[in-house]
């Protein structure tokens, strides 16, 4: 029988802001929690540790769209040094485009269940001290236009 253990991640909010020439995209990620799950009986663990959370992105800019690419995430320790996933890895990607949802007029928003790995070392050395967000965007000036044309009523 499985378990999943869950440790809720200190940090009720990590506010995101990433501001660029073309314009801004910002959000925050919530209810973030590391997974992991163990052998009920015998306690050897199953499945390596993931980071489970939600992330909430918007268009902050009153001129242009922006259309949410890619996601990368990096946990620091106490010096500011990614530490290792599994293998030499020190980054953790993931997509943020979804069909029908991939462009974010001004002021909309749009959210993402985020489920990534884990540095398993941050759960047993506690050394983990902040996540680094990096947000991959496609940004494209917001036009609104009107067009007005003559019509009349004809009787028949």
């Amino acid at each position: 029988m499985l378990d999943e253990k869950r440790l809720a991640v200190a940090a009720p909010a990590i506010i995101v802001e990433a501001d660029v020439y073309a314009g801004v995209i910002a959000g925050e990620m919530t209810d973030m929690q590391v997974v992991q799950r163990v052998e009920k009986s015998s306690g050897p663990t199953v499945s390596p540790p993931r980071l489970v959370g939600t992330l909430r992105l918007r268009s902050s800019s009153p001129t242009h769209s922006v259309r949410p690419v890619v996601a990368k995430i990096q946990y620091l320790d106490g010096q500011g040094r990614p530490m290792k996933l599994e293998g030499s890895r020190t980054q953790e990607a993931f997509r943020l485009t979804r069909y029908g949802s991939e462009w974010l007029d001004p002021g909309q928003e749009t959210i993402h269940a985020v489920d990534v790995a884990f540095p398993a070392e941050a759960l047993t050395a506690r050394k983990l001290t902040r996540l680094r967000l990096e947000i991959g965007y496609v940004s494209s000036p917001y036009r609104e236009e009107m067009f007005n044309f003559v019509v009349s009523i004809r009787s028949q």
